[in-house]
Protein backbone atom coordinates (compact mmCIF):
# COMPACT_ATOMS: atom_id res chain seq x y z
CA UNK A 1 0.00 0.00 0.00
CA UNK A 2 2.69 2.55 1.06
CA UNK A 3 5.93 2.49 -1.46
CA UNK A 4 9.26 4.55 -1.18
CA UNK A 5 10.07 6.57 -4.50
CA UNK A 6 13.45 7.83 -5.07
CA UNK A 7 13.15 11.03 -7.47
CA UNK A 8 15.46 13.63 -8.44
CA UNK A 9 14.47 17.53 -9.19
CA UNK A 10 15.57 20.69 -9.62
CA UNK A 11 14.09 22.63 -6.74
CA UNK A 12 14.39 27.34 -7.02
CA UNK A 13 14.66 28.05 -3.49
CA UNK A 14 12.30 31.33 -2.90
CA UNK A 15 14.50 34.23 -1.71
CA UNK A 16 12.09 34.20 1.50
CA UNK A 17 13.32 30.86 2.46
CA UNK A 18 16.82 31.82 2.59
CA UNK A 19 16.63 33.01 6.66
CA UNK A 20 15.98 29.12 6.74
CA UNK A 21 18.88 26.12 7.34
CA UNK A 22 19.43 24.98 3.69
CA UNK A 23 17.66 21.85 4.45
CA UNK A 24 14.55 23.08 6.05
CA UNK A 25 13.78 25.52 2.68
CA UNK A 26 14.83 22.49 1.25
CA UNK A 27 12.12 20.79 2.90
CA UNK A 28 9.49 23.20 2.56
CA UNK A 29 9.78 23.27 -1.20
CA UNK A 30 9.46 19.54 -1.79
CA UNK A 31 6.13 19.25 0.56
CA UNK A 32 4.96 22.68 -1.62
CA UNK A 33 5.73 20.80 -5.09
CA UNK A 34 4.70 17.07 -3.84
CA UNK A 35 3.00 16.60 -0.29
CA UNK A 36 -0.87 15.55 -1.16
CA UNK A 37 -0.08 15.54 -5.05
CA UNK A 38 -0.46 12.81 -7.27
CA UNK A 39 2.68 11.60 -9.31
CA UNK A 40 1.64 9.14 -12.43
CA UNK A 41 2.82 6.16 -12.25
CA UNK A 42 4.02 6.48 -8.36
CA UNK A 43 1.19 7.61 -6.80
CA UNK A 44 -0.22 9.24 -4.35
CA UNK A 45 2.71 11.19 -2.28
CA UNK A 46 2.49 11.25 1.76
CA UNK A 47 5.39 12.44 2.80
CA UNK A 48 8.90 13.26 2.72
CA UNK A 49 11.25 10.28 3.60
CA UNK A 50 14.44 11.74 3.75
CA UNK A 51 16.93 13.66 1.62
CA UNK A 52 19.54 11.79 0.01
CA UNK A 53 21.80 14.49 -1.81
CA UNK A 54 21.96 18.55 -2.75
CA UNK A 55 24.51 19.58 -5.49
CA UNK A 56 24.17 23.33 -6.73
CA UNK A 57 23.10 26.62 -5.44
CA UNK A 58 23.16 28.03 -8.85
CA UNK A 59 21.95 31.90 -9.07
CA UNK A 60 20.39 32.91 -12.70
CA UNK A 61 21.66 36.00 -13.61
CA UNK A 62 17.94 38.39 -12.79
CA UNK A 63 16.87 35.61 -10.59
CA UNK A 64 17.54 35.84 -7.02
CA UNK A 65 16.57 32.47 -6.16
CA UNK A 66 19.55 29.72 -5.84
CA UNK A 67 18.40 26.68 -7.33
CA UNK A 68 19.69 23.13 -6.31
CA UNK A 69 19.73 19.53 -7.48
CA UNK A 70 17.93 17.40 -4.83
CA UNK A 71 17.70 14.23 -4.71
CA UNK A 72 14.98 12.55 -2.36
CA UNK A 73 12.87 9.80 -1.34
CA UNK A 74 8.93 10.32 -0.90
CA UNK A 75 6.38 7.91 0.81
CA UNK A 76 3.65 7.11 -1.72
CA UNK A 77 0.16 5.52 -1.51
CA UNK A 78 0.23 2.88 -4.58
CA UNK A 79 -1.68 0.15 -3.76
CA UNK A 80 -0.78 -3.09 -5.40
CA UNK A 81 -3.12 -5.32 -7.47
CA UNK A 82 -4.48 -8.37 -5.34
CA UNK A 83 -4.14 -6.28 -2.29
CA UNK A 84 -6.70 -6.17 0.13
CA UNK A 85 -7.73 -3.00 1.70
CA UNK A 86 -10.75 -1.73 4.13
CA UNK A 87 -12.24 1.54 2.91
CA UNK A 88 -15.67 3.32 4.14
CA UNK A 89 -18.55 3.43 1.58
CA UNK A 90 -19.16 7.20 0.64
CA UNK A 91 -21.42 6.81 -2.11
CA UNK A 92 -23.66 4.09 -4.32
CA UNK A 93 -25.52 4.91 -7.78
CA UNK A 94 -26.34 2.74 -10.72
CA UNK A 95 -22.10 2.60 -11.71
CA UNK A 96 -21.63 1.06 -8.44
CA UNK A 97 -19.57 1.99 -5.10
CA UNK A 98 -17.11 5.15 -4.14
CA UNK A 99 -15.01 4.01 -1.26
CA UNK A 100 -12.99 6.38 0.80
CA UNK A 101 -9.68 5.51 2.89
CA UNK A 102 -9.89 9.10 4.57
CA UNK A 103 -7.09 10.48 2.98
CA UNK A 104 -7.89 9.05 -0.38
CA UNK A 105 -11.21 9.30 -1.60
CA UNK A 106 -10.86 7.89 -5.58
CA UNK A 107 -11.51 3.67 -4.93
CA UNK A 108 -14.61 2.42 -7.12
CA UNK A 109 -16.12 -0.46 -7.31
CA UNK A 110 -18.02 -1.33 -10.36
CA UNK A 111 -21.68 -2.77 -10.62
CA UNK A 112 -20.30 -6.15 -12.12
CA UNK A 113 -17.65 -6.66 -9.61
CA UNK A 114 -19.98 -6.83 -6.66
CA UNK A 115 -21.29 -9.64 -4.90
CA UNK A 116 -23.60 -11.91 -7.32
CA UNK A 117 -26.60 -11.17 -7.03
CA UNK A 118 -26.72 -7.64 -6.67
CA UNK A 119 -29.37 -5.12 -7.48
CA UNK A 120 -29.68 -1.19 -6.90
CA UNK A 121 -32.75 -0.43 -5.10
CA UNK A 122 -33.64 2.39 -6.43
CA UNK A 123 -35.74 3.72 -3.40
CA UNK A 124 -33.14 3.26 -0.46
CA UNK A 125 -30.26 4.65 -3.37
CA UNK A 126 -28.31 1.55 -2.03
CA UNK A 127 -26.97 -1.30 -3.14
CA UNK A 128 -28.69 -5.04 -1.94
CA UNK A 129 -26.52 -8.23 -2.34
CA UNK A 130 -29.18 -11.04 -2.01
CA UNK A 131 -27.58 -13.95 -0.13
CA UNK A 132 -29.24 -17.11 0.68
CA UNK A 133 -32.78 -14.82 0.22
CA UNK A 134 -31.60 -12.46 2.60
CA UNK A 135 -31.23 -8.98 1.71
CA UNK A 136 -27.70 -7.44 2.56
CA UNK A 137 -27.85 -3.40 2.56
CA UNK A 138 -24.49 -2.12 1.77
CA UNK A 139 -25.12 0.97 3.97
CA UNK A 140 -23.02 4.35 3.34
CA UNK A 141 -20.48 5.08 6.22
CA UNK A 142 -20.16 1.13 6.90
CA UNK A 143 -16.59 -0.23 6.60
CA UNK A 144 -16.06 -2.29 3.32
CA UNK A 145 -13.41 -4.75 2.36
CA UNK A 146 -12.01 -4.72 -0.97
CA UNK A 147 -9.26 -6.23 -3.10
CA UNK A 148 -7.53 -3.96 -6.09
CA UNK A 149 -7.66 -5.10 -9.40
CA UNK A 150 -6.11 -1.87 -10.58
CA UNK A 151 -5.00 1.45 -10.24
CA UNK A 152 -5.45 4.08 -13.11
CA UNK A 153 -3.84 7.31 -14.23
CA UNK A 154 -6.71 8.99 -16.40
CA UNK A 155 -4.99 11.88 -18.39
CA UNK A 156 -5.83 15.12 -17.85
CA UNK A 157 -9.12 16.64 -19.62
CA UNK A 158 -8.26 19.69 -21.60
CA UNK A 159 -11.94 21.17 -21.26
CA UNK A 160 -14.30 19.82 -18.64
CA UNK A 161 -17.87 20.06 -18.59
CA UNK A 162 -19.88 22.08 -16.14
CA UNK A 163 -21.79 19.30 -14.31
CA UNK A 164 -18.84 16.94 -14.77
CA UNK A 165 -17.13 14.85 -11.34
CA UNK A 166 -13.78 16.59 -10.36
CA UNK A 167 -10.89 14.97 -11.89
CA UNK A 168 -9.42 12.05 -10.20
CA UNK A 169 -6.08 11.84 -11.05
CA UNK A 170 -5.63 8.25 -9.87
CA UNK A 171 -8.62 5.87 -9.41
CA UNK A 172 -8.28 2.66 -7.59
CA UNK A 173 -10.11 0.17 -9.16
CA UNK A 174 -11.33 -2.61 -6.82
CA UNK A 175 -13.82 -5.72 -6.63
CA UNK A 176 -15.58 -7.32 -3.64
CA UNK A 177 -17.05 -10.31 -5.68
CA UNK A 178 -15.10 -12.75 -2.78
CA UNK A 179 -15.46 -14.76 0.54
CA UNK A 180 -14.20 -12.34 2.69
CA UNK A 181 -15.14 -9.46 0.96
CA UNK A 182 -18.06 -6.91 1.13
CA UNK A 183 -18.95 -5.00 4.70
CA UNK A 184 -16.88 -5.84 7.48
CA UNK A 185 -20.05 -6.78 9.55
CA UNK A 186 -21.36 -9.21 7.45
CA UNK A 187 -18.20 -11.21 7.93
Amino acid sequence: MFVLSKLRDTLRIPPANLVLPLLDAITLEIHRLFLDKVVKDLGLCVSLYDIQSIEGGFVFPGDGAPTYTVEFQLVMFRPFPGEILVAKLKKCDKNGLVLSMGFFEDIIVPHHQLQQPSKFDENEKLWVWNYQENEMFMDLEEEVRFRVLKVRYPPIPLEQERDAQPFAPMEVIGDINSDGLGLVSWW
